[in-house]
Protein backbone atom coordinates (compact mmCIF):
# COMPACT_ATOMS: atom_id res chain seq x y z
CA UNK A 1 0.00 0.00 0.00
CA UNK A 2 1.70 3.18 -1.26
CA UNK A 3 0.50 6.53 1.29
CA UNK A 4 1.44 9.76 0.57
CA UNK A 5 1.31 12.52 3.24
CA UNK A 6 1.47 16.08 2.42
CA UNK A 7 2.74 17.56 5.68
CA UNK A 8 4.36 20.89 5.81
CA UNK A 9 6.09 20.78 9.21
CA UNK A 10 9.24 18.72 8.63
CA UNK A 11 9.21 16.82 12.05
CA UNK A 12 5.79 15.86 12.30
CA UNK A 13 6.19 14.76 8.20
CA UNK A 14 9.50 12.53 9.10
CA UNK A 15 7.65 11.33 12.20
CA UNK A 16 4.44 10.00 9.58
CA UNK A 17 6.85 8.61 7.17
CA UNK A 18 8.72 6.76 9.89
CA UNK A 19 5.80 5.10 11.65
CA UNK A 20 3.86 4.23 8.46
CA UNK A 21 7.24 2.87 7.06
CA UNK A 22 7.47 0.28 10.22
CA UNK A 23 3.84 -0.36 10.32
CA UNK A 24 4.87 -1.80 6.73
CA UNK A 25 3.69 0.69 3.99
CA UNK A 26 5.37 2.52 1.38
CA UNK A 27 5.34 5.96 2.15
CA UNK A 28 5.96 9.58 0.41
CA UNK A 29 5.90 12.98 1.29
CA UNK A 30 5.25 16.62 -0.14
CA UNK A 31 5.91 20.01 1.52
CA UNK A 32 3.65 22.03 -0.14
CA UNK A 33 -0.07 21.78 -1.79
CA UNK A 34 0.87 22.11 -5.05
CA UNK A 35 3.81 19.56 -5.20
CA UNK A 36 1.07 17.29 -3.22
CA UNK A 37 -1.55 17.92 -5.32
CA UNK A 38 1.10 16.93 -8.35
CA UNK A 39 2.21 13.86 -6.47
CA UNK A 40 -1.23 12.58 -5.88
CA UNK A 41 -2.66 12.89 -9.54
CA UNK A 42 0.77 10.90 -11.28
CA UNK A 43 1.70 8.91 -8.20
CA UNK A 44 -0.75 6.01 -8.26
CA UNK A 45 -1.14 5.50 -4.05
CA UNK A 46 -3.97 4.09 -2.05
CA UNK A 47 -4.67 6.73 0.22
CA UNK A 48 -3.35 10.32 1.25
CA UNK A 49 -2.64 11.85 4.56
CA UNK A 50 -3.61 15.43 4.17
CA UNK A 51 -2.65 18.86 6.54
CA UNK A 52 -5.39 21.78 6.09
CA UNK A 53 -2.63 24.56 6.64
CA UNK A 54 0.07 24.60 3.57
CA UNK A 55 1.98 26.76 1.96
CA UNK A 56 1.19 27.36 -1.69
CA UNK A 57 -2.33 25.69 -2.22
CA UNK A 58 -4.20 24.84 1.42
CA UNK A 59 -5.61 21.31 2.38
CA UNK A 60 -8.94 22.26 1.23
CA UNK A 61 -7.95 23.29 -2.15
CA UNK A 62 -5.85 20.14 -2.92
CA UNK A 63 -9.04 18.15 -2.08
CA UNK A 64 -11.15 20.17 -4.62
CA UNK A 65 -8.54 19.63 -6.81
CA UNK A 66 -8.30 15.43 -6.66
CA UNK A 67 -12.69 15.48 -6.60
CA UNK A 68 -12.00 17.26 -9.79
CA UNK A 69 -9.86 14.13 -11.72
CA UNK A 70 -11.29 11.33 -12.63
CA UNK A 71 -8.29 9.15 -11.67
CA UNK A 72 -8.10 10.57 -7.86
CA UNK A 73 -11.51 11.38 -7.42
CA UNK A 74 -12.37 7.98 -5.07
CA UNK A 75 -8.60 8.13 -3.60
CA UNK A 76 -9.35 7.97 0.52
CA UNK A 77 -8.20 11.17 2.31
CA UNK A 78 -7.58 11.34 5.80
CA UNK A 79 -7.17 14.92 6.64
CA UNK A 80 -5.48 15.96 9.32
CA UNK A 81 -5.26 19.60 11.60
CA UNK A 82 -4.67 21.60 14.50
CA UNK A 83 -7.96 23.00 13.73
CA UNK A 84 -10.21 20.97 15.36
CA UNK A 85 -13.22 22.50 15.65
CA UNK A 86 -16.83 21.46 14.55
CA UNK A 87 -17.19 23.95 11.46
CA UNK A 88 -13.84 22.76 10.17
CA UNK A 89 -14.44 19.15 10.72
CA UNK A 90 -17.80 19.89 8.18
CA UNK A 91 -15.86 21.93 6.26
CA UNK A 92 -13.35 19.29 5.35
CA UNK A 93 -15.78 16.45 4.97
CA UNK A 94 -18.02 18.49 2.66
CA UNK A 95 -15.09 19.30 0.54
CA UNK A 96 -14.29 15.26 -0.25
CA UNK A 97 -12.27 13.84 3.14
CA UNK A 98 -13.43 10.68 4.12
CA UNK A 99 -11.98 11.55 7.52
CA UNK A 100 -11.09 14.37 9.97
CA UNK A 101 -8.40 13.60 12.80
CA UNK A 102 -7.14 16.57 14.95
CA UNK A 103 -3.79 17.40 16.46
CA UNK A 104 -2.67 16.41 18.29
CA UNK A 105 -3.21 12.89 17.88
CA UNK A 106 -1.74 9.10 19.19
CA UNK A 107 -0.38 7.21 16.25
CA UNK A 108 -2.42 3.97 16.70
CA UNK A 109 -5.72 5.74 16.32
CA UNK A 110 -4.35 7.33 12.96
CA UNK A 111 -3.22 3.63 12.14
CA UNK A 112 -7.20 2.62 12.94
CA UNK A 113 -8.45 5.35 10.76
CA UNK A 114 -6.03 4.68 7.84
CA UNK A 115 -6.85 0.64 8.42
CA UNK A 116 -10.64 1.48 8.13
CA UNK A 117 -10.12 3.67 4.93
CA UNK A 118 -8.24 1.27 3.17
CA UNK A 119 -10.56 -1.57 3.79
CA UNK A 120 -13.61 0.78 2.88
CA UNK A 121 -11.03 2.01 -0.46
CA UNK A 122 -10.38 -2.08 -1.74
CA UNK A 123 -13.86 -3.07 -1.16
CA UNK A 124 -14.73 0.59 -3.68
CA UNK A 125 -11.59 -0.91 -6.16
CA UNK A 126 -12.87 -4.56 -6.09
CA UNK A 127 -16.53 -3.47 -6.96
CA UNK A 128 -16.19 -0.71 -9.05
CA UNK A 129 -12.80 -1.29 -10.83
CA UNK A 130 -11.49 -4.71 -10.91
CA UNK A 131 -12.98 -5.09 -14.75
CA UNK A 132 -10.88 -2.44 -16.99
CA UNK A 133 -12.50 -1.85 -20.80
CA UNK A 134 -11.81 -0.05 -23.57
CA UNK A 135 -13.29 -0.90 -27.23
CA UNK A 136 -12.65 -4.47 -27.14
CA UNK A 137 -9.95 -4.71 -24.87
CA UNK A 138 -10.84 -6.09 -21.44
CA UNK A 139 -8.52 -6.48 -18.47
CA UNK A 140 -9.92 -8.33 -15.69
CA UNK A 141 -7.87 -7.12 -12.33
CA UNK A 142 -8.71 -9.87 -10.50
CA UNK A 143 -8.15 -13.09 -12.27
CA UNK A 144 -5.29 -10.88 -13.95
CA UNK A 145 -6.61 -11.87 -17.48
CA UNK A 146 -6.81 -9.75 -20.69
CA UNK A 147 -8.31 -10.30 -24.05
CA UNK A 148 -9.37 -8.70 -27.13
CA UNK A 149 -12.80 -9.97 -28.18
CA UNK A 150 -12.51 -13.40 -27.84
CA UNK A 151 -9.13 -13.73 -27.80
CA UNK A 152 -6.58 -14.01 -25.16
CA UNK A 153 -3.98 -11.72 -24.55
CA UNK A 154 -0.49 -13.70 -23.07
CA UNK A 155 1.49 -11.49 -21.23
CA UNK A 156 4.25 -11.49 -18.71
CA UNK A 157 3.70 -9.75 -15.36
CA UNK A 158 5.52 -6.47 -16.65
CA UNK A 159 3.16 -6.17 -19.65
CA UNK A 160 0.00 -6.50 -17.63
CA UNK A 161 1.13 -4.06 -14.63
CA UNK A 162 2.03 -1.44 -17.73
CA UNK A 163 -1.26 -1.96 -19.59
CA UNK A 164 -3.41 -1.96 -16.21
CA UNK A 165 -1.61 1.99 -15.57
CA UNK A 166 -1.99 2.84 -19.34
CA UNK A 167 -5.77 1.42 -18.92
CA UNK A 168 -6.54 3.23 -15.90
CA UNK A 169 -5.06 6.52 -17.10
CA UNK A 170 -6.47 5.67 -20.60
CA UNK A 171 -6.49 9.37 -22.81
CA UNK A 172 -4.07 10.43 -21.22
CA UNK A 173 -0.39 10.79 -22.48
CA UNK A 174 2.30 8.82 -20.10
CA UNK A 175 5.87 9.62 -20.32
CA UNK A 176 8.90 7.13 -20.37
CA UNK A 177 9.77 8.67 -16.60
CA UNK A 178 6.42 7.90 -15.52
CA UNK A 179 6.16 4.71 -16.95
CA UNK A 180 9.25 3.48 -15.59
CA UNK A 181 8.41 4.94 -12.21
CA UNK A 182 5.36 3.46 -11.44
CA UNK A 183 5.78 0.01 -13.58
CA UNK A 184 9.38 -1.05 -12.22
CA UNK A 185 10.09 1.48 -9.59
CA UNK A 186 13.23 2.56 -11.07
CA UNK A 187 14.41 6.39 -12.36
CA UNK A 188 14.38 6.83 -15.65
CA UNK A 189 17.85 6.65 -17.55
CA UNK A 190 18.39 8.28 -20.70
CA UNK A 191 20.70 5.52 -21.60
CA UNK A 192 18.12 2.50 -20.92
CA UNK A 193 15.83 1.02 -23.34
CA UNK A 194 13.44 -0.94 -21.19
CA UNK A 195 10.13 1.00 -21.70
CA UNK A 196 10.83 0.83 -25.06
CA UNK A 197 11.18 -2.50 -25.40
CA UNK A 198 8.36 -3.21 -23.07
CA UNK A 199 6.13 -1.30 -24.95
CA UNK A 200 6.89 -2.74 -28.23
CA UNK A 201 6.42 -6.47 -27.23
CA UNK A 202 2.93 -5.20 -25.53
CA UNK A 203 2.21 -3.54 -28.96
CA UNK A 204 2.77 -6.54 -30.53
CA UNK A 205 0.32 -8.36 -28.53
CA UNK A 206 -2.16 -5.71 -28.46
CA UNK A 207 -2.55 -4.43 -31.74
CA UNK A 208 -0.79 -6.05 -34.32
CA UNK A 209 -2.85 -8.95 -34.05
CA UNK A 210 -6.10 -6.69 -34.78
CA UNK A 211 -7.15 -4.17 -37.12
CA UNK A 212 -8.14 -1.51 -34.19
CA UNK A 213 -4.88 0.12 -32.69
CA UNK A 214 -5.65 0.78 -29.20
CA UNK A 215 -1.79 1.86 -28.09
CA UNK A 216 0.12 5.17 -29.73
CA UNK A 217 3.09 6.72 -29.23
CA UNK A 218 3.12 10.56 -29.08
CA UNK A 219 6.73 11.73 -30.67
CA UNK A 220 8.98 13.29 -28.26
CA UNK A 221 5.69 12.76 -25.21
CA UNK A 222 5.41 9.06 -24.39
CA UNK A 223 2.00 6.79 -24.89
CA UNK A 224 -1.44 7.04 -24.61
CA UNK A 225 -4.39 3.93 -25.04
CA UNK A 226 -7.35 5.23 -26.34
CA UNK A 227 -9.38 4.27 -29.12
CA UNK A 228 -9.12 6.86 -31.74
CA UNK A 229 -11.61 5.81 -33.72
CA UNK A 230 -14.30 7.35 -31.13
CA UNK A 231 -12.47 10.56 -31.82
CA UNK A 232 -11.96 10.60 -35.18
CA UNK A 233 -14.59 13.35 -36.98
CA UNK A 234 -16.98 10.84 -39.64
CA UNK A 235 -14.79 11.45 -43.04
CA UNK A 236 -15.95 14.14 -45.49
CA UNK A 237 -18.18 13.83 -48.14
CA UNK A 238 -16.61 13.50 -51.60
CA UNK A 239 -16.74 16.89 -53.34
CA UNK A 240 -19.59 16.91 -56.66
CA UNK A 241 -17.25 17.55 -59.99
CA UNK A 242 -18.57 20.07 -61.93
CA UNK A 243 -20.39 18.73 -65.33
CA UNK A 244 -18.19 18.81 -68.71
CA UNK A 245 -19.33 21.88 -70.44
CA UNK A 246 -21.80 21.21 -73.51
CA UNK A 247 -20.57 25.03 -75.00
Amino acid sequence: MRILVIEDEPKLADYLLRGLRENGYSADSARDGVDGLHMAHYGQYDLVLLDVMLPGLDGYGVLRGLRQEAATRSLPVLMLTARDRVEDRVLGLQAGADDYLGKPFAFSELLARLHALLRRGAARSIEDSSVLRLADLELDLLRRRASRGSVRLDLTAKEFSLLTLLLRRQGEVLSRTVLAEQVWDMNFDSDTNVVEVAVRRLRGKLDEPFARRLLHTVRGMGYVLEDRQTHEPPPSPEPLKAAASTE
